[in-house]
Formats: C-alpha cells, sequence, structure tokens
C-alpha cells in the first residue's frame, strides 16, 4: 500500500474563489491518488475562506466537525438585490438610500443575535421533493421553502461606508451550521427598510480551523511534490478539540473497543456527550457515547 493511501487526519485548505468545494476535493483526489477524502462544510464558488478536508478515516468525523460554530467577516449592500442574494446575482428590486444612523445599524444587528428563522435561498442546495432549489431557480422556478432555525451567536459591526448611493456594511458573524450570509445580509437590510444583498464574504475559522492556519492549493501541491504532506495534517484527535477523552492501553484497545464492547469511565461521570478513546501516542481509536451521570460508555464510531 502506498503511503499516500495510508494518509488519515483534516487538511485546512484556504480556498480560492472561482471553485467549488467540490471542485477542491477532486483535485485532491487526484494528487493524492485517494478515494477516501471529503471536505466539512461548502463554501459557494466565490466565497473564499478555510475550507476542512477530511482524509482516510477523518472522513467519518466530518459531521462532528460541521456541527461546530463558522465565522466570517462578510460585507452587505444597501439599495438593490439579486436573484441569488449575493454579488453574482442579476438585479432585482432597486430603492434609493436615506441617510442612516450609525446606531439603528447597530441596534439591527443585535435584533438577530441568538436564534432565530431563515427562509433558505433558491439557490441552495437544499432539496424539495427530491430537487435541489437552484435546479429550480436556474429553470426559473420558484417554491415554497420551510423556515430553518439557525443561531447566530455573535455579530459585529467593523466597518460603514453610508456616503455612496449603495451604502455598505462591513461585518462579523459566528454562527450554526446551515446558517446562510446571504439570507442574513438580505433580511437584515429588509429590516432597515431596503433591498440588499451581499457583497463579500470569506469564512475566517470552521470546525475549529482559521484561515490563517490554512494552505493553498499551491502550497499542498508543493508539499506533496515534496512528500512533507504528512506535516500539514491534523490529526482526527485534534480535530475534535471539543471532546473530552480516556487513554487506554493497545490491549483494551484492540479487545475491547475493536469488538464493540461498552467501556466503564467512573471520572466523566457528570459529563454527558462524545469521548474520545486515545492510545497512549494519542492516536484516535473510537468515539464513544456518554449519559450524563452513567459511568458506562457505549461505541458510536470505531476506527481501526
Amino acid at each position: 500500500m502506498s503511503k499516500k493511501n495510508t494518509l488519515e487526519g483534516v487538511l485546512p485548505v484556504h480556498k480560492a474563489a472561482g471553485m467549488t468545494s467540490h471542485d477542491v476535493v477532486a483535485r485532491l483526489r487526484k494528487w493524492l491518488g485517494i478515494k477516501k477524502i471529503g471536505h466539512a462544510g461548502t463554501l459557494d464558488p466565490e466565497v473564499t475562506g478555510v475550507l476542512p478536508i477530511c482524509i482516510g478515516n477523518a472522513t467519518r468525523i466530518s459531521e462532528f466537525i460541521m456541527e461546530q460554530p463558522k465565522t466570517y467577516r462578510g460585507q452587505l449592500t444597501l439599495g438593490f438585490s439579486t436573484t441569488t442574494q449575493d454579488f453574482t446575482g442579476e438585479k432585482t428590486e432597486e430603492k434609493i438610500v436615506d441617510e442612516i444612523a450609525e446606531k439603528k445599524i447597530q441596534t439591527v444587528l443585535s435584533d438577530f443575535l441568538g436564534e432565530i428563522e431563515q427562509i433558505p435561498p433558491m439557490y441552495s442546495s437544499v432539496k424539495v421533493n427530491g430537487k435541489k432549489l437552484y435546479e429550480l431557480a436556474r429553470q426559473g422556478k420558484e417554491v415554497e421553502r420551510k423556515p430553518r432555525k439557525v443561531t447566530i451567536y455573535d455579530l459585529s459591526l467593523l466597518a460603514l461606508s453610508l456616503d455612496t448611493k449603495y451604502p455598505t456594511i462591513d461585518f462579523e458573524v459566528t454562527c450554526s451550521k446551515g446558517t446562510y450570509i446571504r439570507t442574513l445580509c438580505v433580511d437584515i437590510g429588509e429590516k432597515l427598510g431596503y433591498p440588499a444583498h451581499m457583497s463579500k464574504l470569506i469564512r475566517i475559522s470552521s470546525g475549529g480551523f482559521s484561515v490563517d492556519e490554512s494552505y493553498s492549493l499551491e502550497q499542498i501541491e508543493k508539499a506533496i511534490q515534496e512528500e512533507k504532506i504528512e506535516d500539514k495534517l491534523v490529526s482526527m484527535a485534534v480535530a475534535l478539540p471539543n471532546f473530552e477523552e480516556v487513554k487506554l492501553s493497545k490491549e483494551e484497545i484492540v479487545h475491547k473497543v475493536w469488538n464493540g464492547q461498552k467501556i466503564e469511565v467512573d471520572i466523566l461521570c457528570s459529563y454527558e456527550g462524545i469521548i474520545k478513546i486515545l492510545d497512549e501516542n494519542r492516536q484516535l481509536y473510537a468515539l464513544y457515547d456518554k449519559k450524563i451521570n452513567e459511568k458506562i460508555a457505549y461505541p458510536k464510531k470505531v476506527f481501526k
């Protein structure tokens, strides 16, 4: 078996504009010659920023990475809306923007903190009756979409440019999985009384990975050529920092964990959630599920 086929871990990629998340995965699959590879959270083609790529067994922890909050820096433009809710779409409604006070903008932003409801945009991969919404949108169709609950943990104003025909609001937002920042921009504009769209966006953190710690495809290609790609991989254990951990001997892992047996975790009696099962070298061998005030944990995912 080649060294590439034994690769395992999470590779934080700094996705450039003009590529889909699938494009990034396809290119890395070709370069690495590996089948078990996927991304942990889609980015729209024109959106840049961190895109965690799971390789080998790490593809089985992508759901846990995606569940973690994400942080974006974006810009919304007031004065006109678009078909796609962002700068790539065609202009639809337009309205002259009167003078807006910064205090009003701050107040409106604060109104979006906490759990909110969003209606998924037509240009999205959400399925309705088995059809992806963007496929219907490209046919000129619009269908009813059910609102979805998402959480905005933080939403702060970074900069304003109000003395222009189309004023802009730069912001930073930390949100839950499934949040559409395009839709957030449109909804903020609506609450301010104007059509709006998202004019810029970069994802600066996702699943605990920051854009500053991510690698461009050019850097990754060079690392592969120099056979140093393993140096850029984050281990599965490190990629899940929010879970408690239990260290077991290799013998216990082979005889208990690999056979799907429950384990005792007295020291974590008051803990509820996922537990990482590690060996002495901090390699992840399994994820176990534990209920609060119980001393027993049960296997959820086992990695051989």
